[in-house]
């Protein structure tokens, strides 16, 4: 049941990638609380992704976005989409030094090329009917870069310059795209982090604390609504100021 009028998604259907844990779960909650009709896509992790489907009345869809075909494939099988938000993502952290060909090709592949596949697989449609949302997630460190993220930074940074472009090209036809960059917050990536590294994270963070996915899928959650119709070509960071 939606939450609320405000940035309801009633009557919308909406694609999730990677949604079936950490801030892609939260994403698809989100958005089904808000009304819309979801399509839960993930690639591993089957179970995570059914439960998270019956929980909110969706249908989860698997396929590796990382391939052109199945990226093709998801978008079909969720049927006519008002929104698309491209979630999924890896990290295969080293020195570029030493980073193998192999972490580089995934990284950019899974993080930024799927990017790409969705959002081709979805302009016609959206161009055609004259509506449409699409928000791609970044991260901080396609801003700001960090310390043996070489790989992860590239592809985020790609995702920025990517939906701009893209908004340029789609605004003429209502059909808007924009950028959420989160911050640091508590996922399975952030548990594994020294408790020194998590505390030079909240001693560069003005709230002082970690985010957690529930503030990155709110404002997913806006920039899908109607609320946002005069937004497209930005990047929200959702950061607690720590990109300032």
């Amino acid at each position: 049941m939606p939450s609320s009028a405000f940035c309801s998604l009633e009557g919308k259907t909406a694609l999730v990638t990677g949604g079936s844990r950490g801030i892609g779960r939260a994403i698809a909650v989100e958005l089904a609380r808000a009304g819309a009709q979801v399509v839960v896509g993930y690639n591993s992790g089957a179970v995570e992704a059914e439960e998270v489907a019956a929980e909110i009345g969706a249908r989860a869809v698997q396929a590796d976005v990382a391939s052109a075909a199945d990226a093709a494939r998801l978008v079909e099988e969720a049927g006519d989409l008002d929104i698309l938000v491209n979630n999924a993502g890896v990290t295969r952290d080293g020195l570029l030094a030493r980073m193998p060909d192999e972490e580089w090709r995934d990284v950019i592949e899974t993080n930024l090329s799927s990017v790409f596949y969705t959002c081709r697989a979805v302009t016609r449609p959206m161009m055609k009917k004259r509506a449409g949302a699409i928000v791609n997630l970044s991260s901080i460190v396609g801003l700001h870069g960090n310390f043996g993220q070489t790989n992860y930074g590239a592809a985020k940074a790609g995702i920025i310059g990517f939906t701009k472009s893209l908004a340029r090209e789609l605004g003429s036809r209502n059909v808007r795209a924009n950028v959420v960059a989160p911050g640091y917050v508590k996922t399975r990536l952030t548990d594994v982090i020294p408790e020194e590294g998590k505390a030079l994270m909240l001693q560069n963070t003005p709230l002082g604390r970690l985010g957690d996915p529930e503030d990155v899928a709110g404002a997913v959650r806006f920039l899908c609504s109607d609320e946002a119709s005069f937004i497209t070509g930005e990047v929200l960071l959702v950061d607690g100021g720590l990109g300032m």
